[in-house]
């Protein structure tokens, strides 16, 4: 049984992953790309890192703490290096289309 829960949740942080790498690539700007690594990645790895521990908690005696700590870490910095970055792409103006501004549901509102 928990081989095949260890399968799933790798399956599950692939999945997440592949589709934050491909909205990081397919997105039209730089505030849409950014949802991509910040979300979609930090649950792929949180699920990569949930079924390395439960194997090696399985095959080793105690509890795994490097995951833990890279969990903690990857939950931590993700959303913060995240926001940093949107302030910096905001800071120097950086271009956007409409549809991230929200320029066109405003216009349609008035």
């Amino acid at each position: 049984m928990t081989e095949w829960i260890i399968s799933i949740l790798l399956l599950i942080g692939g999945c997440f992953v592949l589709v934050g790498s491909i909205g990081l690539v397919k997105m039209p700007d730089f505030f849409m790309r950014l949802h991509g690594p910040t979300k979609a990645t930090t649950l792929g790895m949180a699920s990569l890192l949930t079924a390395s521990m439960i194997f090696f908690s399985t095959t080793q005696a105690g509890l795994s703490i490097k995951e833990i700590l890279i969990s903690l870490f990857l939950l931590l910095t993700a959303p913060i290096s995240g926001y940093m970055m949107i302030k910096s792409a905001i800071h120097h103006k950086l271009e956007s289309i409409d549809r991230t501004t929200g320029k066109d549901n405003i216009e349609d509102d008035v």
